[in-house]
């Protein structure tokens, strides 16, 4: 019997694209692509989702890219601006189940210690949330086993009662092995329908 839903929350209740910085950085769409695949890339970022500082993540990457200062720094300098809206759809879903006091509602998100604050500034429904658990505070991130037992342990969460949403198929299949039911995110309408299948919606 599920009675604790596990959101995501990037890509899945917001949308967060350094494209949103960088198209107005770049001319040219293809060299903006080769920037962000090679010097600003999704494994870099991670690392600060993952404790290492804002600062130290920029200095590092600014002493191997001498030539690419400007675009780096404005990677964390600009930053806000690569918040976009919430994915309503999925933030009313949330509501419904909020609304419906049948579950206990966390979030577990790969998310710098240092950014988050300006989410949960801009978007109201982060303090909805029964528990947030931030891997840049707790310094490991999706998919480490430990990062999940960490929301387990904090909130008493028994993992075979618990539901986690993730567009990340890693993450998905890292929840799976704690013995989390999973479901992979991809849209508004499939998650209400997967949500309804299993009588939780």
């Amino acid at each position: 019997m599920i009675n604790t839903i596990i959101f995501d929350l990037g890509a899945v209740l917001i949308d967060w694209n350094p494209h949103y910085v960088y198209k107005t950085i770049f001319d040219d769409e293809q060299e903006m692509h080769n920037f962000l695949a090679n010097v600003c890339t999704s494994d870099w970022n991670e690392e600060q989702d993952a404790g290492r500082s804002l600062q130290e993540g920029t200095d590092l990457l600014v002493a191997q890219f001498p030539e690419h200062e400007a675009n780096i720094r404005a990677f964390y300098g600009r930053w806000i601006e690569m918040l976009g809206e919430p994915f309503h759809g999925t933030v009313e879903i949330f509501k419904q189940l909020k609304e419906s006091n049948k579950y206990k509602i966390y979030a577990l998100t790969n998310w710098s210690a240092e950014t988050f604050p300006f989410a949960q500034a801009r978007f109201d429904f982060l303090n909805w949330f029964d528990g947030v658990v931030v891997s840049g505070t707790e310094k490991m991130r999706k998919p480490a086993p430990e990062f999940f037992q960490v929301l387990l342990d904090r909130y008493n969460v028994n993992p075979t009662e618990a539901l986690f949403i993730d567009d990340n198929y890693r993450n998905v299949l890292a929840s799976e092995k704690m013995g989390i039911k999973t479901i992979h995110f991809k849209s508004a309408d499939e998650l209400a329908e997967e949500l309804k299948a299993l009588d939780i919606l």
